[in-house]
């Protein structure tokens, strides 16, 4: 019998540096010997990424912004993370609904309880074995977006906005301990792949 694979996910504000870490972290799982897929959100699947770029650069409410977000996982879920685990893969994916209830539910004020009911019914029982929280001050964050590429709606946001996207987050993760574990991403690349090194063969050790 095939044993189902792990579900990592890595989060983070814009400017947090968690995308650096991406493929590196999947190399290292690779290297524990096991299979792994890369993916991100918004986006993962073709009709995803066509919906990612409507997210990010189209004017649109709130609750259509959340919808998109929500459809654009289902399809998601359905389509790549699901079956990869299911083939024993491990998934590494760059964000899942833990931003949908900092950005949309914190930085734009939704609030928890919508969201909370598009989780149980997008994907009900499906949550990440491990999360990793990428987490900077927010004048970090805001200085490295300064020095990036054309900015997203997102990435467009004032200070007070990743004030409330960032609070979410060391919420999220104060609720959920043992799922979601904190990066201080201000410190250099070495000593953030560090940590993660080590807590990557302690997942992988619990899990033969």
């Amino acid at each position: 019998m095939t044993i189902r694979g792990k579900f990592i996910t890595l989060e983070g504000v814009d400017g947090a540096g968690k995308s650096t870490h991406t493929e590196w972290l999947a190399d290292t799982l690779r290297g524990h010997g096991l299979s792994v897929v890369t993916t991100r959100e918004p986006g993962g699947t073709p009709l995803g990424e066509r919906l990612r770029d409507l997210v990010l650069h189209e004017p649109m409410s709130l609750e259509t912004e959340t919808l998109v977000m929500f459809a654009s996982r289902c399809e998601h879920v359905r389509q790549v993370i699901e079956p990869a685990l299911a083939r024993g893969d491990w998934v590494v994916c760059d964000r899942f609904t833990d931003a949908t209830y900092a950005y949309q539910g914190g930085g734009r004020q939704l609030g928890v309880d919508r969201v909370a009911v598009l989780e149980q019914w997008v994907h009900p029982g499906l949550q990440p074995d491990r999360t990793w929280l990428f987490d900077v001050p927010l004048e970090v964050a805001r200085a490295r977006l300064a020095d990036a590429r054309s900015p997203d709606r997102f990435e467009s946001e004032g200070a007070a906005f990743f004030q409330r996207t960032r609070d979410v987050y060391l919420a999220r993760a104060a609720r959920f301990p043992s799922r979601i574990h904190i990066v201080d991403s201000a410190r250099d690349i070495p000593a953030i792949r560090a940590q993660l090194g080590s807590e990557i063969r302690d997942l992988v050790e619990a899990s033969r």
